[in-house]
């Protein structure tokens, strides 16, 4: 036994210096002589994905919102909205920098690139894409942990996807914005959400992330559940206008519904958690129009 952890303990050692790679989410090959020591996280969920990992004491720079877990909030700040501090970003002396590939433009990004380190295009956009990018991550880390949480991420989604298979398929509207009136696209990752919990996204025919949509388009579609999130779960009023359209079956129902928009929104392991309680509610909306 004292061997076998002896040679643990000496394969462990060896990773420390030796070259890691990956494959980022815009097809480019990440290549470090060593395991990063110092990250610049540039989006929450990426700093969030990182403790998940056992990997949040190598954050050396992180942009305005990340704030969970809370020692996250201790992370010196580099970036906010869709602009980020080039000089601060210098400053840390990162060894890698993760970028969301959406959350800046391509020309911040670019400018990033040219501050020398290597730059990983972080962009997931399903949900078995959460497991791979912690994965990735973990192999640029040299991070083992990561397999573990990818492992089990995916496991919770098995048991979701076996749950609510074949159950009767519930319409679903999904709010995201009130003024203009917002939704989800088919190709957001959220309406796989949907999917996997046994309803159907009204509105998963249009091509756009997140469509402009007409109150006549909402009522037309007759959804059996309407959906928004907030932070932390509360309602702010975002889906009392709806009541005004008691033919709607989800408002003739009671089923208007808030999620927790820290942990639906962003791509991480507490995404699956939130979309068991979003099966849950579209689980009640089938039973409440049966």
């Amino acid at each position: 036994m004292i061997r076998a952890a002896c040679a643990a303990l000496v394969l462990a050692c060896s990773g420390v210096g030796a070259q890691v790679k990956a494959v980022d989410d815009a097809g480019n090959t990440i290549v470090l002589a060593r395991p990063a020591q110092r990250i610049v996280s540039l989006a929450p969920h990426i700093t969030e994905q990182l403790f998940a990992i056992a990997a949040g004491a190598r954050i050396v720079g992180t942009t305005e919102y990340a704030d969970y877990p809370p020692a996250a909030k201790q992370i010196p700040r580099v970036a906010r909205a869709h602009n980020v501090d080039l000089e601060r970003v210098a400053a840390t002396r990162p060894d890698l920098i993760i970028v969301w590939g959406t959350g800046f433009p391509p020309a911040v990004i670019e400018a990033l690139k040219r501050l020398g380190p290597p730059v990983y295009v972080d962009e997931p956009g399903t949900i078995e894409s959460i497991a791979t990018s912690m994965e990735n991550l973990g192999a640029l880390l040299a991070q083992p942990e990561a397999s573990k949480v990818a492992a089990a991420f995916r496991a919770r989604v098995a048991e979701l996807r076996a749950k609510y298979a074949g159950r009767r398929q519930v319409p679903v509207f999904y709010q995201i914005w009130t003024e203009p009136l917002m939704t989800l696209g088919g190709r957001h990752v959220l309406s796989e959400g949907i999917r996997l919990c046994g309803g159907r996204n009204v509105f998963e025919s249009l091509t756009p992330i997140a469509p402009q949509v007409s109150i006549e388009a909402v009522v037309a579609a007759r959804p059996e559940i309407i959906v928004t999130a907030e932070a932390d779960g509360r309602p702010s009023g975002a889906l009392d206008a709806w009541r005004r359209f008691p033919q709607i079956p989800a408002v003739a129902h009671d089923q208007l519904v808030t999620l927790d928009a820290n942990r639906i929104n962003r791509h991480t392991p507490r995404m699956v958690e939130e979309l068991a309680v979003l099966c849950e509610r579209i689980d009640a909306a089938r039973a409440a129009t049966r």
